[in-house]
C-alpha cells in the first residue's frame, strides 16, 4: 500500500505541472491576442506547429527516462534536475519585450517552444512515476485521484488568482502583471516539484536484463493495441476540452458580456473538477471503470450540446452548465491515467518488454497534440468569425464563439466514448496479466 503522505507528495507534482498547463489552456491565447497583440490565426498556427515538434521530443524523453539509472530511480531525478529551468522558462514565456512585427512573433514562437520542451522533459518522467509507485490496479486509481485533486488545485490557483494578480502586479500594465504573476507561480511550482521528489519512491523496476534499441521499443509500443486506443481517445478528449477551455474566457467576456465574472467562472469550473476527481475512486470501486468512463463522456457531451441553447442573459444556467461539465468530465480523468499503467502491464505480457516511460510519453504526445489542435482550432475559429480584441463583437462573432464553445467540444466527447468501446482491460483482466507476469519473473529467478 502507498501511504496517504506519499500520495499527497505525488499529487503536489501535478499541482506544479498544472500551474503551467492550466495557464496555457485558460489564458495563453488571451495573453497573446490581447496583451502581446498577435492575431488569433497566428497564435493558433503556432500552437499546432510547436506540438508537431513534440512528435520527436516526447518519445525521445520517454526512452531517455526508461534508460536512466540513478540511486533515486528512473523518473524521480528529473523532478530535481529540471524544476528550476522549467520555472525560468515559464517566466520568459510570459515576458513581453519591446518588439515589433515579425520579431514579436519570433520571440513568442521561441519561448513557447522552449516552454513545451521543458514541460515535456519534466512532465513525462512525472507521469511515468505514477506507474511505478504500485502494481495494484485499484490503488493506481486512488493514486491518480489524489494526483488530479491536487492537480486541479493548481487549476484553482490559476483560475482564481491569475487575473487578480495581473491587475495587482501590473497596476494597469498587463504585460508587467503577467510577468510578475508567472514569476510568483513559477517559484511555487519549483517548491512543489521538490516536495514531490522528496516524498515519493519508485517500487516497480524494469527487468534488469532489458536493454533494447530505441527502434525496437517503438515497435513494441505500436504492437500494444490497448495503448493505441488510449492515444486516440486522449487526442479527441483534449481537442474538445482545450477548445472549450480556451474559448471560455471569450464566452464570458463577449457572449455573456460579463468580463468581471471571468475569474469566478473559471474558478468554479476548476473546483468542480477537483470534486469530480475525488469521486473517481469510489466510482471505479463500484462500477466497471471502462463503462463508467464511456458514460461520463456521454454525459459531458450532452451538457455541452445543451449549453448552446443557453441565452446570454441566463447567467446562472450558463455557470451551472459549465460547472457540471467540468465535474463529470474530470471525474473520468483519473480513470484514464490509471488505464495507462494497465497498458504497460498488458504490453509487457504481449511483447516481453516493459517500456514505462515510452508508454506514457506516447499517450502524452497525443494529449499534447489534442491541446495543440484544440488551441489552434480556437484561434482559427476566432479569426474566421472576425474576432477583434477588446471591442464589442458583432452578433455573428458572438454566435461563432457560442457554437465553438458548445457544440464542437460535445463532438470531441462523443468520439472519445466511441473509441473507448475498443478498450478491454478490465480490473480482472489486468489482475490476470499481473499474475502471469509475476509467475514468469519468479520462474526466471
Amino acid at each position: 500500500m502507498v501511504s496517504v503522505k506519499e500520495k499527497i507528495a505525488y499529487g503536489l507534482g501535478d499541482t506544479a505541472s498544472n500551474i503551467i498547463f492550466q495557464t496555457v489552456m485558460m489564458f495563453l491565447m488571451l495573453y497573446y491576442t490581447d496583451v502581446v497583440g498577435l492575431s488569433p490565426a497566428v497564435v493558433g498556427t503556432m500552437f499546432l506547429a510547436v506540438r508537431i515538434f513534440d512528435a520527436v521530443t516526447d518519445p525521445l524523453m520517454g526512452n531517455l527516462a526508461d534508460k536512466t539509472h540513478t540511486r533515486w530511480g528512473h523518473f524521480r531525478p528529473y523532478l530535481l534536475w529540471l524544476a528550476l529551468p522549467f520555472a525560468i522558462i515559464s517566466i520568459l514565456a510570459f515576458t513581453t519585450p519591446d518588439l515589433e512585427g515579425t520579431d514579436k512573433i519570433i520571440y513568442a514562437f521561441s519561448t513557447y517552444t522552449l516552454l513545451m520542451v521543458a514541460y515535456t522533459a519534466i512532465n513525462i518522467p512525472y507521469c511515468a512515476l505514477g506507474g511505478v509507485l504500485t502494481a495494484d490496479s485499484k490503488e493506481r486509481v486512488t493514486i491518480q485521484s489524489y494526483r488530479f485533486v491536487f492537480g486541479m488545485l493548481g487549476g484553482v490557483i490559476v483560475a482564481g488568482c491569475t487575473m487578480p494578480m495581473v491587475e495587482y502586479f501590473g497596476q494597469g500594465d498587463s504585460a508587467k502583471g503577467y510577468q510578475l504573476t508567472m514569476t510568483a507561480m513559477s517559484v511555487l511550482g519549483l517548491v512543489l516539484f521538490l516536495l514531490c521528489f522528496l516524498g515519493t519512491k519508485e517500487r516497480i523496476q524494469q527487468p534488469k536484463e532489458q536493454n533494447i534499441p530505441f527502434a525496437k521499443s517503438i515497435q513494441a509500443l505500436i504492437k500494444n493495441d490497448q495503448w493505441r486506443t488510449l492515444c486516440i481517445a486522449a487526442f479527441f478528449l483534449l481537442t474538445g476540452q482545450v477548445l472549450r477551455l480556451t474559448l471560455a474566457v471569450y464566452y464570458v467576456k463577449y457572449y455573456l458580456g460579463r468580463e468581471d465574472l471571468i475569474t469566478l467562472f473559471m474558478t468554479l469550473g476548476v473546483v468542480a473538477s477537483m470534486v469530480g476527481c475525488a469521486v473517481a475512486q469510489p466510482l471505479a470501486a463500484r462500477f466497471c471503470k471502462i463503462k463508467a468512463y464511456i458514460s461520463l463522456q456521454l454525459i459531458a457531451a450532452t451538457i455541452c450540446g445543451f449549453s448552446y441553447f443557453i441565452s446570454s442573459d441566463q447567467l446562472v444556467l450558463a455557470f451551472a452548465a459549465f460547472i457540471l461539465w467540468k465535474f463529470f468530465l474530470d471525474m473520468a480523468t483519473p480513470l484514464l491515467w490509471a488505464k495507462m499503467a494497465d497498458t504497460i502491464d498488458y504490453g509487457h505480457k504481449v511483447t516481453g518488454l516493459r517500456i514505462t516511460g515510452l508508454v506514457y510519453s506516447g499517450v502524452i504526445f497525443f494529449i499534447k497534440m489534442g491541446v495543440a489542435v484544440g488551441g489552434a482550432i480556437a484561434g482559427w475559429l476566432l479569426s474566421f468569425y472576425s474576432y477583434q480584441a477588446d471591442v464589442t463583437q458583432t452578433i455573428s462573432t458572438q454566435q461563432g464563439i457560442l457554437l465553438s464553445f458548445t457544440v464542437l467540444p460535445a463532438l470531441g466527447s462523443l468520439f472519445v466514448a466511441y473509441t473507448m468501446k475498443k478498450y478491454t482491460l478490465t480490473n480482472q483482466v489486468v489482475e490476470n496479466i499481473q499474475s502471469k507476469l509475476t509467475t514468469v519473473n519468479n520462474t526466471k529467478v
